[in-house]
């Protein structure tokens, strides 16, 4: 949710950091993007979303920025 008019939505443990040539992937391919949690829709709060890494295990980030593995996720 990068770059919305909302002062939450923009701080540093909601927003995922990648290089130009992934962001531009991900605004080409944007249900793959939302699916693997790179993308988020409104209303869904970052922090309740599962991000899938490319080691393949999937992860949610916490409103404190810290990256644990998903419930239910292969370790």
């Amino acid at each position: 949710m990068g770059g919305a008019s909302e002062p939450w939505i923009n701080q540093a443990h909601n927003l995922l950091l990648v290089c130009t040539t992934c962001n531009s992937w991900f605004e080409d391919n944007p249900r793959t993007s939302y699916e693997a949690g790179w993308k988020v829709r409104r209303p869904q709060h970052p922090d309740k979303v599962e991000v899938q890494y490319p080691d393949g295990r999937s992860y949610q980030l916490s409103p404190a920025g810290v990256r644990a593995l998903a419930p239910g996720a292969v370790r």
